[in-house]
């Protein structure tokens, strides 16, 4: 699968940003869909994760009750709606693909990767 992920920018403490994820090719293998991100200097680490087939989601204790994962199957597309922003959050977002895993907040569970958009914000 392709991956394409959008969205992103430079917002202040406390705006809202949604990203898009725009997923081409082999959709029907698709089991799960996730959210990474990665800071300056930091691992990848977790953001949200959605199964692709039903209403599963799971997220990182960072950002729960501030940001909504949401899909689009008609559209292939993937959505992190992100309310809230803290400076903590500024990294490179990725969204990411797996056929099997499902819910997964394992990196090493996701097969496909796309490029990711910046997300800076200011205090």
């Amino acid at each position: 699968v392709q991956l394409q992920a959008s969205g992103g920018g430079l917002v202040q403490t406390g705006d809202s940003l949604r990203l898009s994820c725009a997923a081409s090719g082999r959709t029907a293998a698709l089991a799960g869909l996730g959210w990474f991100r990665q800071a300056p200097g930091e691992e990848r680490e977790f953001v949200a994760s959605a199964t692709w087939s039903g209403s599963s989601t799971y997220y990182a204790d960072s950002v729960k009750s501030r940001f909504t994962i949401s899909k689009d199957k008609d559209k292939k597309m993937l959505y992190l709606q992100m309310d809230n922003l803290k400076p903590e959050d500024t990294a490179i977002y990725y969204c990411a693909a797996n056929f099997g895993a499902g819910v997964n907040w394992w990196r090493s569970g996701y097969e496909d990767w796309g490029p990711g958009t910046q997300v800076t914000v200011s205090s």
